[in-house]
């Protein structure tokens, strides 16, 4: 993988994010808490969730190593959840910008909530995020339709095809 590989996963990460919140901010105010069946009990659980591990992979490519999510996970809106995404977003894109080719290569060591450290190369951890989030997202895609509502559409084709 090399730097600009990178930065388009994670530009059709913010692209597939964006949607999802934008489906579930359209619902009745109702629906992004109803309990739904999925990894997580609600639609703003589970999107909570795709921010906070956002927040985490950063951090350790930061080489910090939090030991337990944020506290702004546990806010009720939807929208403060989607603003704390944009900062990690903004704060991601800042970080890519500064990388080469190499840095991609290197090790990083980071420890996990459970406290096991491990040491990867940023290469991998890059598609670890990207990878974390789409599996999450099919999961919102679910939970809307259980709830009785087209999900949006996340696949990375239609991303290029719309970036075209």
């Amino acid at each position: 993988m090399n730097r600009e590989e990178a930065r388009t996963l994670f530009v059709y990460d913010a692209w597939a994010n964006a949607l999802m919140f934008e489906a579930v901010a359209a619902l009745p105010p109702e629906q992004p808490t109803r309990p739904v069946a999925g990894s997580f009990p609600s639609l703003r659980a589970t999107l909570a969730h795709i921010v906070g591990a956002e927040w985490i992979w950063m951090r350790h490519w930061l080489g910090e190593s939090p030991t337990e999510v944020p506290g702004w996970l546990r806010t009720p809106a939807l929208a403060d959840i989607r603003a704390r995404l944009a900062v990690v977003e903004h704060e991601r894109d800042t970080f890519l910008a500064k990388l080469s080719d190499a840095d991609l290569a290197r090790p990083i060591t980071y420890r996990l909530f459970s406290g096991d450290t491990r040491t990867d190369p940023l290469a991998d951890l890059v598609t670890q995020a990207v990878n974390h989030a789409t599996y999450h997202r099919g999961q919102v895609a679910n939970q809307l339709r259980e709830l009785g509502h087209k999900p949006p559409s996340t696949d990375f084709i239609l991303y290029r095809w719309q970036a075209k």
